[in-house]
């Protein structure tokens, strides 16, 4: 899959205030499983990001072994709207945990917003998502 020039859809920003392009941000990790996100939080911004394009290949890599689903499916119509990173509480080298809100619209309009802290570890140099709890 090409990586486009558009914005990142997990709206990470740099140091002017300019939401960041898709191949220099979430995009590197999406697109390519040798480049692993760097910690808990671009892991998670790389997630939504997933969400977004509907990439179940990158979420089921990205998720730990002991709580990968089988598969993972996509709710027809939803529209992701944005992600807030509220927390990034590192525990220690392989652990942390990401609160976050995404705000997302389904298919008849119905506003939802997703608020979750996240706990993720680190294995041989790769983060991964374990689970969460809903806010």
């Amino acid at each position: 899959m090409a990586v486009s020039a558009v914005d990142c859809p997990c709206g990470r920003r740099d140091a002017a205030g300019q939401v960041l392009p898709y191949a220099q941000c979430c995009g590197r990790y999406v697109e390519d499983e040798s480049t692993p996100a760097p910690d808990a939080e671009a892991l998670m911004r790389s997630r939504y990001t997933a969400f977004v394009r509907e990439r179940a290949d990158y979420l089921r890599a990205t998720w730990h072994a002991s709580k990968r689903p089988s598969r993972v499916s996509f709710d027809a119509g939803v529209k992701w709207l944005g992600l807030e990173v509220r927390d990034n509480q590192v525990i220690d080298d392989d652990h942390a945990e990401v609160e976050f809100v995404a705000r997302l619209r389904e298919l008849f309009g119905r506003a939802v917003r997703l608020h979750e802290r996240s706990r993720f570890v680190r294995e041989e140099g790769r983060w991964y998502y374990v689970d969460g709890d809903h806010q």
